[in-house]
């Protein structure tokens, strides 16, 4: 017959056995350094990009505050590393750069005063967007009268661009079960179902040819947001809103940048296809659908594949055909002041 003291025991050395299992499996579970990965819970082991990335030099990072600027970008977490401002930098360009949740997360009508005000006597404002959140700006856009946040910029980048897969480390700051829900999202993400206790925005999802895509170990599959999906398509009904909006502010060139949404890229190269063939025939912006359809084919890992971003190689390709579009729009608005 058992004791009691010797069955309060073995339950206590039970219970200390598996939560030291926990906790071990939690420490040696990778830190997250992709969004998707760390939203889902997925193992980085599995989906993390294997392929170093450029350098790209710190000092070509630096924007300029907004009164020195010759371009100013409004944007998104797209333009947080300054990667693909960098190429215009490096063509000679002053570019500062302000962030759309910095100033309200719409434009108003009082937006070339507020420029003024704000003392950029620049040559272009680029408007860049991820394509899922376009329908939602030109929304808040709509009817706004004031611009009642100031203009300013910070010349250092919000976030520095990866070059190298993260080195092991322990992960002291994981909670005591990360690693046990995140072998139980990662086993469902690689079968392709949703498990509770894993967030439903990141998915799993089987891309064509896969492996030419991306670099990480199960690459035939790559996670996406699904609110990529879910938000549905724009159209060119949201191109003409910003071709009014460029009319009704023509103190200054702009120039829309809309980048498609990973899920796009790769799964769904139909999704919007009417509002980038709208956005061409109004030379509003460049077409990066179309860009970003090459551009998967000529490298991998041009998005990545535990992120819903574009890589440091892919934003130093974008930032080329970026310049392009700042040449041609600048080209084209001085060609139109000397006929005027």
């Amino acid at each position: 017959m058992i004791k009691p003291a010797q069955l309060w025991l073995s339950i206590f050395l039970a219970g200390f056995a598996v939560l030291a299992c926990l906790l071990t499996q939690s420490l040696l579970t990778p830190v997250p350094y992709g969004d998707l990965t760390r939203i889902g819970r997925i193992s980085e082991n599995e989906f993390g990009w294997r392929g170093a990335q450029p350098a790209v030099e710190l000092a070509q990072l630096h924007g300029v505050p907004v009164e020195q600027a010759d371009i100013l970008v409004i944007g998104d977490s797209f333009s947080a590393t300054h990667v693909w401002q960098s190429r215009l930098g490096r063509a000679g360009y002053g570019v500062a750069t302000v962030f759309w949740d910095s100033i309200g997360e719409r434009l108003c009508s009082d937006f070339d005063d507020w420029l003024h005000a704000s003392g950029f006597r620049g040559k272009l404002v680029v408007i860049e967007s991820v394509e899922r959140i376009v329908s939602i700006r030109l929304a808040h856009t709509h009817g706004c009268e004031r611009m009642d946040r100031p203009l300013s910029a910070l010349t250092a980048p919000r976030a520095l661009p990866h070059e190298h897969v993260p080195g092991f480390a322990l992960n002291w700051q994981a909670q005591l079960i990360s690693g046990w829900l995140t072998y139980r999202c990662t086993r469902s993400a690689m079968a392709g179902r949703a498990a509770r206790d894993c967030d439903p925005q990141t998915v799993a999802r089987p891309v064509k040819a896969g492996c030419e895509r991306f670099s990480h170990r199960r690459c035939d599959t790559a996670l996406f947001l699904a609110a990529d999906r879910e938000l549905g398509e724009i159209t060119p009904a949201h191109a003409a809103q910003m071709r009014a909006f460029r009319q009704a502010h023509a103190s200054v060139p702009i120039l829309w940048m809309v980048v498609p949404n990973k899920w796009t890229a790769y799964l769904d190269p139909s999704h919007s296809r009417a509002f980038a063939e709208a956005l061409v025939e109004n030379d509003l912006g460049p077409d990066l659908f179309s860009f970003a359809q090459r551009q998967k084919m000529a490298m991998r890992d041009f998005y990545y594949p535990n992120d819903t971003h574009i890589s440091t190689q892919g934003q130093i390709a974008l930032g080329e055909r970026m310049l392009q579009a700042v040449q041609h729009t600048l080209g084209r608005n001085h060609a139109t002041l000397r006929g005027a």
